[in-house]
Parts: structure tokens; C-alpha cells; sequence
């Protein structure tokens, strides 16, 4: 079973929702940190680094003493890597999504493919937990290419769990599609309810499965309640806003370790999940 943990903005707490769940359940896990622009996850699992893979993806680069300056290569670009105004192109790989459109297009063959640097895979292994982390070069704008190829590590035979980036743009979709089940991570407040918004419309086009974490729950406020119950969403797990969990997070700390009554908590979502997908 795959299950992805979201949320439609930052900081609601979806690595914490992650790592504690992967320590709470005692057979072998896989986590996925996809959240590749900024990975956190081994702060939290500490790790022992297993191996180490360099990602690339190909594009373009010109034979010039081949170049007809025909500038088919920049017509049939959608996503201006290339520009040419009948003159020999220029290529900007950091647009690039290397489809290979414009290598098949060109005439004189004057496009071939080399190897462009990407980010870094880690592997770690912390007990019954393995880790991967996809980490992004600085300065490159694509994550879902990056995010395809950590996706590849993922076994149909072991349970997956992913830690997918903030947002609901291309990274998150790449991340969550043929996942079993989708957790949304949210906290009570107005700019909260507004993303978790964006992420259920999402959510609900990929037609995955779904539930709602409240993470900083307020007794209080019943902001996130209230929309879930109008939408027939399921919260599944209540986190309250106190101290003494900041403190725990903010030290690099697991919140099911230093509060042990939180580990029910989270086999019991792995099993209320299980219902939701039918007994995966």
C-alpha cells in the first residue's frame, strides 16, 4: 500500500505525520521524502546512509557545424528550453523537460541528447524503516522529474509512505498520483481551510481515496470540523496545539517517543485506513 501525506501549504506538520507514523508500525517501511526542494525527513529518522545515486535527465545540446538555422526546434518547443530566430539555438536546460520533440524534429540532426545534472537520491536505513531522500540541486525549477525517479524505488510487496512537497502544483500531483490513499495535513486556522480547499478539489480530480489530519488542534475552533463534516471528508487523527509538541518537533525529537500514548494514535490511523481501501 502507498500512502501519500499531504497538505495544500507549508508547515502543517506532514514530515511529522510521516516519520511517526513509520516508527509507530513495526514491519518493514519504505518513506519516500519527495518534498525535494527541502527535505527533513532524516532530521527526524537518523539514518545510516546506504548509498548514494546522482539523477540527470537528458537535453539538448547543438552541433553547430550541422545547424541548418531551420529554428523547427524552437517552434516545437512548449515550453521555451529553446530559442531561435533563424539562427543557431539557444538552449536553456534548466526549462528543459526533455521530451525529445525537438531531436526528433530537427532535420539535419544537428540535436543531440547529453546528460543534464538533476539532484541527489539517499538512501538510509534506520531499523525497520528505509529512507529515501530526493534532494534538488539549487537553482534547478523542476522537482517532478526528480520525484519520478525516486518514485521508482517503490515496492508493491512493502508499505510506502511518502512525504510529499507543500502545494497543490505539479510536484504534489507527480507525488500522490497512484498512491492508495492521500492524508491531508491542515491546522485551524483561515489561510489552513483555504489550502486544504485547493488540495480536496485536487485530491478529488485524481479520485484518490482521502482523510484529513488536524494538525495544532484547537478545542476551540471547530474551522476545519465544520468544512469536513459539510463535505463528508473524514478527520482521522486530531493533534492538539500545545507546547510541549512544539518543543518535541523543534528538537529534532519524535513526538511518539516522548509521548507513547501517540503511537496508538497512529496505528489505529494505519488501520482506519486500511477499512477506507477496503483491507489494503
Amino acid at each position: 500500500m502507498i500512502i501519500a501525506i499531504g497538505s495544500g501549504k507549508g508547515g502543517t506538520g506532514k514530515t511529522t505525520i510521516a516519520v511517526n507514523l513509520a516508527k509507530s508500525l513495526e514491519e518493514k517501511i519504505t518513506l519516500l521524502d519527495c518534498d525535494v526542494e527541502e527535505p527533513n525527513a532524516q532530521i527526524f529518522i537518523q539514518g545510516k546512509k546506504i548509498k548514494e545515486e546522482e539523477v540527470s535527465v537528458p537535453i539538448p545540446w547543438v552541433q553547430e557545424e550541422l545547424c541548418s538555422e531551420c529554428a523547427k526546434c524552437s517552434h516545437i518547443c512548449q515550453f521555451n528550453a529553446i530559442v531561435s530566430f533563424n539562427t543557431i539555438p539557444l538552449i536553456f536546460p534548466e526549462l528543459c523537460h526533455s521530451c525529445g520533440g525537438c531531436i526528433k524534429i530537427c532535420p539535419t540532426q544537428a540535436l543531440q541528447e547529453k546528460e543534464y545534472p538533476l539532484g541527489v537520491i539517499t538512501t538510509y536505513q534506520k531499523e525497520h524503516i528505509t529512507l529515501l531522500e530526493g534532494k534538488l540541486n539549487i537553482g534547478h525549477p523542476m522537482a517532478p522529474p526528480l520525484i519520478k525517479r525516486l518514485k521508482k524505488n517503490i515496492s508493491s510487496s512493502i508499505l510506502t509512505l511518502i512525504d510529499a512537497p507543500p502545494g497543490t502544483s505539479c510536484p504534489f500531483i507527480t507525488t500522490v498520483k497512484k498512491a492508495d490513499f492521500v492524508l491531508l495535513v491542515t491546522e485551524p486556522t483561515p489561510f489552513g481551510l483555504n489550502d486544504l480547499q485547493l488540495a480536496v478539489e485536487t485530491i478529488r480530480e485524481l479520485q484518490i481515496p482521502y482523510g484529513v489530519i488536524i494538525n495544532k488542534d484547537l478545542a476551540e475552533s471547530n474551522l476545519i470540523t465544520n468544512y469536513c463534516e459539510q463535505e463528508s471528508i473524514p478527520v482521522l487523527l486530531r493533534i492538539p496545539n500545545n507546547q510541549e509538541i512544539a518543543k518535541i518537533y523543534s528538537q529534532g525529537k519524535i513526538l511518539i517517543e516522548e509521548i507513547p500514548l501517540f503511537k496508538q494514535k497512529f496505528v489505529d490511523l494505519i488501520n482506519e485506513i486500511k477499512k477506507l481501501t477496503g483491507g489494503k
